[in-house]
């Protein structure tokens, strides 16, 4: 399984927008666009899962710097969360 990291998204761009976009290249076991805990807004990026490499590395290559919803994408593979201290 790949997680892939996709920034840059408006707004407007919906989990189940990033779904349809994705399935063009394979399975998705989820879309998640990562929203602002007290407001509810985008954060204007997402993660998405995908259950085979080859056909996440396609959807990468090919969704890559291209539009949705007016903005010009950034996808990667999703890099592991490094650890933060908590601030208290």
């Amino acid at each position: 399984m790949t997680n892939i990291y996709v920034g840059n998204l408006s707004y407007n761009t919906s989990s189940s927008d990033l779904e349809r976009a994705f399935s063009e290249f394979g399975s998705v076991s989820r879309a998640n666009v990562i929203s602002d805990r007290e407001t509810g807004r985008s954060k204007g990026f997402a993660f998405v899962e995908m259950q085979n490499d080859s056909d996440a590395q396609d959807a990468i290559n090919s969704l890559n710097d291209q539009d949705l919803d007016g903005r010009r994408l950034k996808v990667n593979v999703a890099k592991p969360r490094e650890e933060r201290s908590r601030r208290w």
